[in-house]
């Protein structure tokens, strides 16, 4: 990937490097400013709306998913960690969406060997959610999830008319499936990333980072602004 690169712009390989390297880290390193749960009453409440108008379905501020993205082997006694289920060596990636595919949170630190439950139960926006921090909003996932008071998930054979209304559930998560234009828009998520363990991260959090600054570019520059001095 690195010598493809390299030969495009007409520089070494290891000058590619480093400056992927640099910008992915610089991309990456805005996170807490542009990938974010809503946090106040009135960001939570549109995020409620905007799902509600889908399938009718009160309360929820998120989809939640994982997905694996393909590396090539560490190496070391601990590489099988990062085989996935599938056969390869991957990242199992979380991410929450709301209703525009917009990613709210991501975590992509968890080896392809890892259950999407687990990486959940150590996340960040998991203790947010059992402090009432989101009040009493509601994440919305798929059977490799327990379901608790904040996150439900769908119900296996629905028969009462309440259980097909229930129904709904799918039509709201179908916005999680925004992993497919993910990976159509940027192939190297779907294609074996042969760089370290590091920088592949880097570059998973800045993809997800550049997608957002593409579709609001005005709401960016505000934020950006903020920081400036």
């Amino acid at each position: 990937m690195l010598l493809v690169v390299a030969d495009f712009v007409g520089m070494s390989e290891a000058s590619a490097c480093k400056i992927i390297t640099e910008v992915t880290q610089a991309i990456a390193s805005l996170r807490p400013r542009l990938v974010s749960m809503p946090s106040t009453p009135e960001q939570i409440t549109q995020t409620q709306i905007s799902f509600y108008r889908i399938a009718s379905f009160p309360k929820i501020i998120g989809a939640i998913d994982c997905s694996h993205v393909d590396i090539e082997s560490p190496g070391g006694e601990n590489a099988e960690y990062y085989r996935c289920r599938k056969g390869w060596f991957s990242w199992n990636v979380q991410t929450i969406c709301d209703s525009d595919r917009r990613i709210l949170d991501i975590v992509a630190r968890w080896p392809g060997s890892t259950h999407d439950q687990t990486i959940f139960n150590n996340s960040a926006v998991k203790r947010k959610f059992v402090s009432g921090q989101f009040g009493d909003a509601i994440l919305l996932g798929d059977r490799g999830y327990a379901a608790t008071d904040y996150l439900m998930t769908p119900v296996l054979n629905p028969q009462t008319p309440q259980e097909m209304l229930y129904e709904s559930h799918i039509r709201i998560r179908n916005p999680i499936e925004c992993y497919e234009i993910w990976k159509r828009r940027f192939p190297i998520l779907s294609l074996c990333m042969r760089v370290s363990l590091e920088r592949s991260q880097n570059i998973i959090v800045a993809i997800v980072e550049f997608m957002y600054l593409l579709t609001h570019v005005t709401e960016v520059s505000y934020k950006l602004r903020q920081y400036l001095p």
